[in-house]
């Protein structure tokens, strides 16, 4: 048995090398939060129709009066 035949003869079911995208195949960018196991860029083509909106990060400054006019 030589190396060509022992090198990927077992499975591999943990680690970066395990999981790809679920869309295109692409092991790499992989979004694993939620359970998404898709890649960044399949991610943005999809988002929309997945659920997610894009949220500005102004809108969760609070306005307090003092540090208005800085």
């Amino acid at each position: 048995m030589g190396h060509s035949n022992v090198w990927n003869s077992h499975p591999k079911n943990y680690g970066p090398g395990s999981r790809v995208c679920r869309v295109c195949a692409n092991p790499h960018g992989l979004i694993r939060k939620y359970g998404l196991m898709c890649c960044r860029q399949c991610f943005r083509s999809n988002a929309k129709d997945i659920g997610f909106i894009k949220v500005r990060a102004k809108t969760f400054r609070p306005l307090l009066p003092s540090l208005q006019h800085r």
